[in-house]
């Protein structure tokens, strides 16, 4: 479990193909206090440390994890979210995130707004994941509050803090990101699925 509160950055520094799995070695200043088999969010994604070396660590990505998310498409260099599961007793500062990514979005906007940015995405609404006015969306990781919810596009504003210290400042139109939505919502949509 995840609140979706960036603890710090990572850097890609190798990619290994092991049959349908991508091995994905990252950077990063927490690697030295990991453990193996810990879980640990990537752009949102929970994936499990199976190697320790100095301060790299790597995790594995199945099929399946390549089929739904960004990562994939990360290349050596590449700059990821990084989030270790909370800890019990811990405050819940962002929402209950499960690192288990929806699906993905375009970005498809970015405004400046005189201190902060409105970033804009659009995603397949088919899914049947949905958004509302002021409830929660994580994208590649971070916990952020929706706002011009609409049926397959919304919008979030990132204040400076988040704009540093995620890979927020890397994005551009057209760029890929992992969406967790909000797990009540997908509960309820689920629901009325079921029940029409």
């Amino acid at each position: 479990m995840f609140t979706g509160i960036i603890e710090t950055l990572g850097y890609v520094t190798n990619l290994n193909y092991e049959l349908e799995n991508l091995n994905i070695t990252v950077k990063s200043n927490i690697s030295k206090e990991l453990k193996i088999d810990q879980s640990v969010a990537h752009n949102g994604v929970c994936l499990t440390v199976i190697e320790i070396i100095d301060d790299c660590y790597t995790v594995t990505a199945i099929k399946e994890t390549l089929n739904k998310t960004n990562i994939g498409k990360l290349n050596i260099g590449d700059v990821i979210n990084l989030e270790r599961a909370m800890k019990l007793g811990d405050r819940l500062d962002g929402h209950i995130v499960q690192g288990h990514v929806d699906q993905t979005a375009e970005c498809t906007n970015i405004k400046e707004t005189n201190g902060s940015w409105l970033y804009t995405f659009k995603y397949d609404s088919s899914l049947n994941n949905i958004t509302i006015e002021k409830g929660s969306i994580t994208v590649n990781g971070v916990s952020l509050t929706v706002v011009n919810s609409k049926r397959s596009e919304f919008s979030v504003a990132i204040i400076p803090y988040t704009h540093e210290h995620t890979n927020f400042k890397n994005f551009k139109i057209g760029s890929t990101v992992n969406l967790e939505f909000d797990v009540i919502g997908k509960y309820v949509s689920r629901l009325n699925a079921l029940n029409k």
